[in-house]
């Protein structure tokens, strides 16, 4: 009786252990079944990339360049007019780059034939990706809001161009400078005795170089303010 026993006892511990057995290989199939369809998924994902990238955004990207290409070709042969149409059309009908540059030179060819508004529209499409260009994009725009009289936008914008300049001794001073242009046009002499300051502060060789009198500014600037109170 107790070897009958026994027996069982050690059959139900080698069934047990079989049936563990058999129920692991039982999820490793359904694991290597998940895995294959995962593996098949990202194939087909990788074989999507592939065929936009070369089928499709390869080409758009080489008919951009060539747009943009006689775009330029025009403009530096004086064709202004023809050229602000090209670039148009290569903001309207391509991506990436080629558009993003178009935009920024659209934006400066309407400027100068003094439609202000559309330049800004422009602007606002450029990806302002490196510091200088960038800012001196942003201060554009608020050369444009000055012509349109916006002179809150007109600051708002020579700030930020000053901002994103990141302290180039070329170009911030220069922003700034037209930032307290414009605050002495409207009369807020306090905040452009403010400006000065910071100039004199942070960039006096940009004044000696360029021949500037910051301090004449500063204590024009200050008595002006001290008028005004």
């Amino acid at each position: 009786m107790a070897t009958e026993q026994k027996n069982d006892e050690n059959r139900t511990s080698i069934d047990n252990i079989n049936d563990s057995l058999t129920g692991l290989e039982q999820k490793v199939q359904n694991n290597q079944k998940v895995i294959m369809w995962l593996c098949v998924a990202a194939a087909a994902v990788v074989c999507v990339i592939f065929l936009y990238v070369y089928a499709f955004q390869k080409p758009r990207t080489e008919a951009g360049n060539n747009a943009i290409g006689q775009a330029d070709t025009e403009l530096l042969n004086g064709n202004d007019s023809t050229a602000l149409d090209q670039y148009r059309q290569v903001v309207d009908n391509y991506g990436g780059d080629a558009a993003n540059r178009a935009a920024l030179n659209a934006a400066i060819l309407l400027y100068k034939d003094k439609k202000y508004q559309e330049a800004i529209d422009y602007l606002k499409k450029y990806d302002t990706k490196e510091s200088v260009i960038g800012a001196s994009a942003i201060a554009l725009q608020g050369d444009c809001y000055v012509n349109l009289k916006d002179y809150d936008n007109a600051l708002s914008c020579f700030r930020k161009a000053a901002k994103e300049s990141d302290n180039n001794p070329y170009y911030t001073p220069y922003f700034l400078m037209k930032e307290a242009t414009v605050l002495h046009h409207i009369k807020d002499y306090s905040k452009e005795a403010d400006v000065y300051e910071r100039l004199i502060a942070d960039y006096p060789a940009y004044g000696e170089q360029n021949r500037i009198d910051f301090e004449k500014y500063l204590e024009r600037a200050k008595a002006l303010a001290g008028e005004a109170n």
